[in-house]
């Protein structure tokens, strides 16, 4: 039977969506939420996000019984991408410290907060999809409905270390046990997840991050000069090697430039170094950027260089074939699956290591080989088809409507 436009009522529950102060984070799901909105009837995103207050202090029943009063006025949906509607749900939660504070903790603490801004009530939508497992897909169990489906998508860098809590852990198993389906965003993912609990490996699907292909660069990149970052700048993304490869290079060619988009507690510390490295006037910190701004940052670039130790899937990688522009990427774990069949057409690998003179060694074959040894028509045509919105939205409806006819989904996202 055809569903109703109330039965293709969606609701999104996630811990991270982009914020007026954290331009970049979530962008993921904001993505998704674009991809997939229009193909839907109602979509609510239901933001919960931390608000930190220590629950050992003194006043901690009165400041949770002045935010369980306050919290109803405070909840004013407001317009996000592709029709959508965002609840914006802060979270009262102590700080997580290993020891102390678990992961499952905090999702307790999401969980119970979206149900007071609920007003005790289920998520009306008949259809939940939660991004991570715990303060996405537990908050999301604890608050559908009896009869809804629901759905989480895992892509979380620090699986492991969720795990590796005895309590995290067997939340976990029972988000996985609850749910009617759970994704994950790459093959190491899916191994963790099955290793972890063997014998509910069979609910665990594959399914990308959605990247929009629809906005190419004007013209090709020509000479690759401007060299690109776009990430957390972070220990565990390789900004610091990257910071001294690109002096070791800018030594040879003066004209070289570094933009790095993104915040972290590195920010500082990239600064400075680059002053003693005498490449200040050639390295820019841009902070967080929103995520259209990030985006035509690459099609204004030659090069995104991405030297991370680890990445599930590695959407900016992704977003720069999309652009246009060519990429020097470690083989981190995600990029090796996202570029399969293409690594060479979209760039340069290289492996994971502490010196900085294997992103130089990279750098240079990428520059030998360019142009001609590079096809980004092709990688771009080959990852729309693999990771392209539509692609992604068509495989989010299968899950969701699966009784709904083909011709009756619509994935024309602007």
């Amino acid at each position: 039977m055809k569903s109703t436009a109330h039965g293709r009522d969606v609701a999104v529950v996630t811990p991270w969506y982009p914020t007026p102060e954290h331009k970049a984070r979530g962008a993921f799901v904001e993505g998704m939420v674009k991809a997939t909105a229009p193909g839907c009837g109602d979509v609510t995103v239901y933001h919960t996000y931390a608000w930190i207050v220590d629950p050992e202090a003194e006043d901690a029943a009165v400041v949770a019984d002045a935010h369980r009063s306050l919290l109803p006025s405070a909840l004013r949906p407001e317009p996000t991408v592709a029709g959508a509607r965002l609840v914006r749900v802060p979270a009262l939660t102590g700080r997580r410290v290993a020891g102390q504070r678990s992961f499952a903790d905090l999702a307790r603490g999401h969980a119970l907060w979206l149900r007071e801004a609920l007003g005790g009530e289920p998520i009306p939508a008949p259809i939940v999809h939660a991004h991570v497992g715990l303060r996405g897909g537990w908050t999301a169990v604890e608050n559908a409905r009896p009869d809804a489906r629901v759905f989480v998508t895992e892509h979380a860098s620090f699986l492991g270390q969720v795990l590796d809590e005895p309590d995290s852990r067997e939340m976990y198993r029972e988000v996985l046990a609850r749910c009617t389906g759970f994704l994950v965003v790459s093959e190491t993912l899916r191994e963790q997840l099955s290793e972890a609990f063997p014998d509910l490996a069979h609910k665990i699907g594959m399914i990308s991050n959605p990247i929009f292909f629809d906005a190419p660069r004007n013209r090709p990149v020509t000479e690759l000069r401007r060299w690109l970052y776009v990430g957390g700048l972070i220990e565990h993304k390789g900004v610091g090697l990257l910071l001294e490869a690109f002096a070791k290079c800018h030594a040879e060619d003066r004209d070289l430039t570094l933009t790095m988009v993104g915040d972290g507690r590195l920010a500082k510390e990239l600064t400075a170094r680059a002053a003693e490295l005498g490449v200040e006037d050639a390295v820019t910190l841009t902070g967080a950027l929103q995520p259209d701004e990030a985006l035509r940052r690459m099609r204004e670039h030659d090069v995104l260089v991405h030297p991370s130790r680890g990445e599930t899937f590695g959407v900016a990688i992704v977003e720069a074939v999309a652009a246009g522009l060519p990429v020097l990427v470690t083989r981190c774990g995600g990029p090796q699956v996202t570029l399969a069949g293409v690594e060479d057409a979209a760039g340069e690998m290289i492996d994971v290591d502490d010196d900085p003179d294997t992103i130089v060694a990279g750098y240079r074959r990428l520059r030998e080989r360019f142009p001609d040894g590079l096809d980004l028509p092709e990688a771009r045509r080959v990852l729309d088809e693999r990771y392209g919105h539509r692609t992604v939205a068509e495989e989010h409806y299968r899950h969701w409507f699966p009784d709904d006819p083909a011709d009756d989904r619509r994935t024309d996202a602007p």
